[in-house]
């Protein structure tokens, strides 16, 4: 059973086209009533050719527009639109006959001036047919345009889901990398019961704090990231004892700058993993500064001879991250010689 409001649409549809057509009706009885006073002739001559512009008209609107001039087969459109023309051509020139046949009893000088001449009539039947298609091309356009602009919008809320959900995966990579780190080294000072352990606990209680609460954010104060960096540096410390050496200068840092969480955290937890200790002492390098427009981060820390070519997952899964969330806005570079291993970070706060 068909849903009352399709039924209603389709009467007014239907309303509307009849109320078209009468309009029609109308604009023939005058364009074809010039020059004469034989109202009677006239409204049935325009009555005759009704359905000769209506089948035209329909014709041109439900089936050479949509069928073949939207979907670009221009020599169909074209070939059908000249078939169209010669058999409404014939249609009208039938019309000029029975005019002068049946309304003027063969009687040449009855017919109304206007209905004499076949080029008048066409004008008359194809000006409307022009127009209707013109408007039903311009319908047509500005649907298609709608469902262009609704299917643009999904394919980007979908592909702007899908790059949340890659940074939500990438996240959540970190996380275990950066925990095992720390819990390891908290649990070898437990192991010796050093006197140093609440302090690392409590520097490891902002860390998860940080880690659980505020990664989730867009965007966090970079001094939020740089206290958080210290806590990580002091952890870090606790480890290595006297085999470290961290010099961590800060420049110019804005108090209303802002950054993605942990964005700078694992370039750092990356040289400690993966630095390697000369004449045993392990050197870390971090510089970091603002200017008006950019972010500018160093690190450099001591590297093996031998060149491990595999990044690891921590760099990888930053680098993947810097594309999402700065895409083009970035600049990253990344130098591993035999003497040190060095991260070059520019991001564009503009």
């Amino acid at each position: 059973m068909l849903p009352k409001e399709f039924i209603t649409k389709k009467i007014g549809q239907l309303l509307l086209h009849i109320l078209f057509w009468c309009g029609v009706l109308l604009f023939y009885t005058y364009f074809f009533g010039s020059g004469t006073t034989n109202f009677s002739y006239v409204l049935s001559f325009s009555i005759f050719l009704m359905p000769i512009t209506i089948a035209t008209t329909y014709v041109s609107i439900y089936k050479l527009i949509p069928d073949y001039l939207l979907k670009k087969k221009y020599f169909l459109f074209g070939l059908y639109s000249l078939y169209t023309l010669i058999i409404s051509a014939y249609l009208i020139v039938i019309s000029i006959f029975y005019g002068l046949i049946y309304l003027s009893d063969f009687k040449y000088d009855n017919m109304a001036p206007m209905t004499k001449n076949l080029l008048f009539i066409m004008v008359g039947v194809y000006l409307v047919t022009i127009i209707v298609s013109a408007f039903k091309l311009l319908k047509l356009n500005l649907k298609n345009a709608k469902k262009t602009s609704e299917l643009e919008t999904k394919i980007l809320e979908t592909q702007l889901k899908l790059k949340e959900q890659e940074l939500n995966y990438l996240k959540m990579q970190i996380h275990p990398h950066f925990l095992f780190n720390t819990l390891n080294t908290m649990y070898g000072f437990a192991l010796k019961k050093a006197d140093e352990t609440p302090e690392m606990i409590l520097k490891l209680s902002n860390l998860l704090d940080y880690l659980l609460y505020q990664v989730d954010k867009p965007f966090v104060l970079l001094t939020e990231e740089i206290n958080h960096i210290k806590d990580y540096i002091e952890l870090e410390k606790l480890r290595f004892n006297d085999t470290l050496n961290v010099v961590f200068h800060i420049e110019n840092i804005s108090e209303t700058i802002k950054i993605a969480p942990m964005l700078l955290l694992p370039f750092i937890e990356n040289s400690f993993k993966h630095g390697t200790l000369k004449n045993g002492l392990l050197k870390i390098k971090i510089d970091l500064s603002c200017t008006v427009e950019t972010i500018n981060f160093y690190i450099e820390n001591n590297s093996s001879k031998v060149k491990n070519t595999n990044k690891g997952i921590g760099l990888e899964n930053m680098e993947k991250r810097l594309e999402l969330l700065y895409k083009d806005n970035y600049d990253l570079k990344i130098d591993d010689d035999s003497e040190s291993f060095k991260v070059k970070l520019i991001l564009n706060t503009n």
